[in-house]
């Protein structure tokens, strides 16, 4: 029974950090339509994504200081410098952020984001095909038919919003290096953790790096990036953003410790189900759904739960299709 339980708990905090992805995701909607983000709308996906990972990388520190006040800055330091599973979590960060981010945000600028949420649902399906051809892991059935039902309604939801006819071919681009950064990430997050490496610490390298190369090599080359960056901070903005950093950052915490327990493919089978979240917590916020879009939101969460099922509990219960499974699997 105590088996049972934790196997249903680690799977839960997969579903909590997709949950609360989608409410990082509602609120960052409403960041870029109020305050100073209004007024420069070309670069500010980029300026909010910089200050959301560095806020969030100044978040994960204070909590992690406070759990080990005495050592965990000097340790943290040490990992940094002589881990190397350390050094593949940052590798992962630049992937994840930079590159992941970076096109996410640059897609939604030159297609819309009905386009480039078709196109980034396929980051899971490309850290599938990864995670096979590096650790050669087969996927089991009930992965692959949650992967399927959770990518394959995400596409449908974006299918069913209004298609813009604004767009440009580099847009595309721009989408397919999200999908490479985010399944990317994952995969190689998973190789970082799997020797000396805690979830917190591999969150806090990649929200830190994340942050730095923002720093450094994005924002500088953005026009007038940094003027932008001080207008945020003397808006009143700033506090709803930081708010959402929070919520991102305790989703993270949630993702990572996934990766971390149950691999990269159920990872991100489970963390995808952040954009029928969405839609459920617009509704609370006072948007209008159509029953297709609950009905698409409910097949992402079944596809998302299923994509995590690593024992196939729920397809077993199918007769059918209990019979598809092999025996050693049962």
């Amino acid at each position: 029974m105590y088996d049972q339980r934790q196997y249903f708990r680690q799977r839960l905090n997969g579903l909590s950090g997709g949950a609360l992805w989608g409410l990082d995701t509602v609120l960052i909607g409403l960041i870029l339509a109020h305050g100073p983000f209004q007024y420069f709308a070309g670069t500010a996906p980029l300026i909010a994504t910089f200050l959301h990972d560095s806020f969030s990388a100044m978040v994960l520190l204070i909590l992690n200081i406070i759990s080990n006040p005495k050592n965990y800055f000097f340790n943290f330091l040490r990992i940094l410098k002589k881990s190397p599973s350390a050094h593949w979590v940052m590798f992962a960060a630049v992937f994840g952020g930079p590159v992941g981010m970076t096109g996410y945000a640059l897609s939604i600028h030159y297609i819309g984001p009905t386009y480039t949420a078709i196109i980034s649902a396929m980051y899971p399906a490309f850290g599938a095909l990864l995670n096979f051809i590096v650790f050669r892991q087969r996927p089991n059935l009930s992965t692959i038919v949650g992967l399927s039902l959770a990518i394959g309604g995400t596409i449908f939801t974006g299918m069913s919003a209004t298609i813009t006819t604004n767009i440009r071919p580099i847009g595309f681009i721009f989408a397919a290096l999200c999908v490479i950064g985010w399944g990317s990430e994952s995969v190689i997050s998973a190789y970082g953790m799997k020797n000396d490496l805690s979830s917190d610490d591999a969150l806090q390298i990649r929200q830190l790096i994340s942050g730095i190369v923002f720093a450094v090599g994005i924002i500088p080359i953005v026009p007038s990036g940094y003027h932008h960056v001080f207008e945020i901070f003397r808006s009143p903005i700033i506090f709803l953003l930081l708010l959402t950093a929070i919520a991102g950052s305790f989703s993270y915490k949630f993702y990572y410790g996934s990766i971390n327990v149950l691999g990269a493919v159920q990872a991100m089978g489970l963390n995808i189900s952040y954009s029928a979240w969405a839609i459920v917590i617009g509704i609370v916020a006072g948007n209008k759904a159509s029953l297709t879009s609950l009905l698409l939101a409910s097949i992402i969460i079944l596809g998302s739960v299923l994509t995590a099922d690593s024992k196939q509990l729920i397809l077993r219960k199918i007769p059918i299709v209990a019979r598809m499974i092999p025996k050693e699997h049962k």
